[in-house]
């Protein structure tokens, strides 16, 4: 049986084609992600040629769909913050309804960071007896998730996504120091919640899952030596990387090979979100996880059919 998870976010769509075997076993056919950047011009209305580029990628997964010969009751797909919140969504939903043959989910944010912790828990061996701070950064949305591998403690989505923090705060290149200040008092007050939640399930480990914690892995970790679907990261390591990427001009980072050419634009932002986040926090370590949401969505997948 071969299933396939669909998960179209802000900045990304993605796709994950798996077959599973007689036994249980499930094999990886197919991962693909194109930037779509639903949210160039704001989160509130998707712009016309970010609408045609999020068509246009629905195309391709569905080309990779029937060549894998995944059938329609064996895909699932999940529309997260921009498909939440602009006007024109649900006109983009009907076209891609009539693309893939399903029509994507819209989940709730909290929805979200429940299958992001279902994810995550099968790629980072979490400290034993120990909570740890998940945080999926996603364009439009930032999921925080308090849980050890078992139990969530607490969880919430905040609608600030890197895409909404550049489209707001990063105007110069370099960024200024006064808009790195507005950034984080903006998140200050925007992450009140979190901050409560934390002073009542302290934990000093970060778990980064999604766009920019692959970019982190890249510039500080060695891939012939971290494993396959995790990284570590001492905290002291972050801010060498984040001194150097808030010096740097856009041009400067289209130019750095090790950085993705789709990231160059909003990284910056990212970086300063987390930064709040580590010092507010307290972090002392980071684990970067291979796996988010569309895992977590694979996950519930199987356990439905081995029950049917």
């Amino acid at each position: 049986m071969r299933l396939a998870v669909l998960d179209l976010g802000t900045n990304t769509f993605h796709l994950l084609i798996v077959e599973r075997g007689s036994e249980g076993e499930v094999r990886f056919l197919s991962k693909n992600k194109i930037y779509v950047k639903l949210a160039e011009e704001g989160i509130e209305h998707i712009g016309q040629a970010a609408f045609q580029r999020g068509l246009a990628a629905l195309r391709t997964f569905k080309t990779e769909l029937d060549i894998a010969g995944v059938l329609s009751p064996n895909i699932r797909a999940f529309g997260t913050a921009a498909l939440r919140t602009a006007d024109n969504a649900p006109d983009l939903l009907h076209q891609a309804a009539g693309i893939l043959g399903i029509r994507p989910e819209i989940i709730p944010g909290e929805r979200e960071a429940e299958l992001i912790h279902k994810g995550v828990r099968q790629a980072v061996p979490f400290p034993a007896g120990r909570r740890v701070l998940i945080m999926d950064i996603g364009g439009g949305s930032v999921e925080f998730i308090i849980a050890d591998r078992e139990q969530v403690f607490w969880q919430k989505s905040f609608p600030v996504g890197v895409a909404v923090l550049w489209r707001a705060f990063h105007h110069n290149e370099p960024i200024t120091q006064e808009e790195v200040q507005q950034i984080e008092s903006h998140l200050e007050a925007a992450l009140h919640e979190l901050w409560q939640a934390i002073s009542r399930y302290p934990s000093s480990t970060l778990v980064g899952a999604s766009g920019t914690f692959d970019v982190i892995d890249i510039f500080l970790l060695d891939p012939a030596e971290k494993p396959e679907l995790y990284g570590y990261i001492p905290v002291m390591d972050f801010y060498p990387l984040y001194k150097l990427l808030l010096r740097s001009t856009l041009a400067e980072r289209r130019a750095m090979p090790d950085l993705p050419a789709e990231r160059a634009e909003m990284v910056v932002a990212a970086l300063v979100l987390i930064r709040v986040v580590l010092k507010k926090v307290g972090i002392g370590e980071i684990y970067t996880s291979a796996y988010a949401m569309k895992e977590g969505m694979l996950e519930e997948m199987l356990e439905v059919r081995s029950e049917g």
